[in-house]
C-alpha cells in the first residue's frame, strides 16, 4: 500500500524565501498581462526543476505517492505550453522527473480544480476545462508517464444543476471530446454533498456508461452516502479499476481540531486507523499537513 499526499512539502516551502522549494510560483493578472508569457515560461520552468527536488525528498523519506501540483505553468490557459521560450528545456526537465519516477517506483497524479465542469453545457465553460485537461494530460506525456489510471487525472463531475442524471450525460458525451492522453488517465471523485454525486451514483452514471474508475473519498462518504456503507462503497469504487491499484482519498473533519468550521473541511492531521477493509488500495491522505500528517500518522499507527 502506497500513502501519498498533495502537492507541497511543507518541510521545504516553510523555508526563507530564497530557499524554498515550490511547484506553485504564480502571478496576478495585472503581473502577466505586463510581463506577459515569457514570464511565466520563466516561471514554469522554474517549477519544473523544483518538481525533482521534491520527488528527491520523496525518495529519500520512503514517499512512493505524490500528487503534482495544478500550478506548475502559470495563466496556463492562455497559452500551448509547446509554444513557451523554454519549452525545450522545460520538456528536458520534466522527462527527467518522470524517469526519477519511474526509477524510483513513485506513483504520481494530478488533480485538477473545481472549476472544470465537464458536465456543463456552457461552451465556454467546456472549453476551458478541456483546455486545462489537455496541459495536465501533456504535462504527463512530457514526463513519459503510463497512460494509464496508475498516473491518474483525478476531477469531480462538476455539478448536478438540478438534475444529476442529465448533467451526467452531458459529462459521459464530453468525455468523447477529450483525447487519448486524458481519457486514458481520467478517474472521478464522490462529493461531499448529498445533492451532487455518491461512490453509488458515479458507478451507474459515469463507470457503467463510459468505464471511467472512481476515486473513492472516505470523509466525502459520511455526507453523500447514496444509501450504503463505507465498506460497499469502497468495493464499489475498486471493482471499477482493473489491473490498476485503486486509489482512496482519506482525511478527517477539521472539527477535530478547531471551532467554528465546516465539518466537511479537513484537518491538518489524520488520527485514527484508516479503515481499507483488508482491500488492496493506494491512500492519498488529504490532510491540510501534507507529508507531516503522513508522517504522525506513520508513527502513530504503522511504526512497530
Amino acid at each position: 500500500m502506497r500513502m501519498g499526499y498533495a502537492c507541497i512539502v511543507t518541510e521545504l516551502n516553510d523555508l526563507p524565501k530564497n530557499q524554498r522549494v515550490t511547484t506553485n510560483r504564480s502571478m496576478i493578472k495585472k503581473t502577466f498581462t505586463s510581463k506577459g508569457v515569457d514570464y511565466a515560461s520563466e516561471m514554469a520552468l522554474l517549477n519544473c526543476r523544483d518538481l525533482m527536488k521534491i520527488l528527491i525528498w520523496n525518495s529519500q523519506n520512503q514517499f512512493d505517492f505524490f500528487r503534482m501540483s495544478s500550478n506548475m505553468f502559470p495563466w496556463a490557459s492562455e497559452y500551448n505550453i509547446s509554444d513557451l521560450k523554454h519549452f525545450e528545456e522545460i520538456a528536458s526537465v520534466l522527462k527527467e522527473c518522470g524517469d526519477f519516477a519511474k526509477d524510483n517506483d513513485i506513483r504520481l497524479s494530478f488533480h485538477p480544480g473545481p472549476f472544470n465542469k465537464l458536465c456543463s453545457s456552457d461552451e465556454r465553460i467546456l472549453k476551458n476545462t478541456i483546455k486545462d485537461l489537455e496541459t495536465h494530460g501533456e504535462i504527463m506525456d512530457l514526463m513519459g508517464l503510463s497512460r494509464t489510471h496508475f498516473n491518474k487525472i483525478n476531477i469531480h463531475v462538476g455539478g448536478a444543476y438540478g438534475d444529476r442524471q442529465k448533467a451526467s450525460e452531458v459529462f459521459c458525451r464530453n468525455f468523447d471530446k477529450l483525447s487519448d492522453s486524458v481519457k486514458s488517465r481520467l478517474t472521478v471523485e464522490n462529493d461531499d454533498r448529498a445533492s451532487l454525486y455518491s461512490t453509488k451514483d458515479l458507478f451507474s452514471m459515469i463507470y457503467e456508461k463510459i468505464g471511467v474508475p472512481i476515486v473513492h473519498d472516505i470523509h466525502h462518504h459520511g455526507f453523500c452516502t447514496g444509501g450504503i456503507g463505507q465498506e460497499e462503497a469502497m468495493k464499489i469504487a475498486i471493482s471499477t479499476w482493473g489491473k490498476i491499484t485503486p486509489v482512496v482519498h482519506y482525511s478527517e473533519s477539521r472539527t477535530k481540531e478547531y471551532e467554528n468550521v465546516k465539518e466537511n473541511a479537513h484537518s491538518d492531521y489524520i488520527y485514527e486507523k484508516i479503515e481499507c477493509f483488508d482491500l488492496d488500495v493506494d491512500i492519498m491522505v488529504e490532510a491540510k499537513k501534507k507529508e507531516k500528517a503522513v508522517q504522525k500518522y506513520r508513527k502513530d499507527h504503522l511504526s512497530s
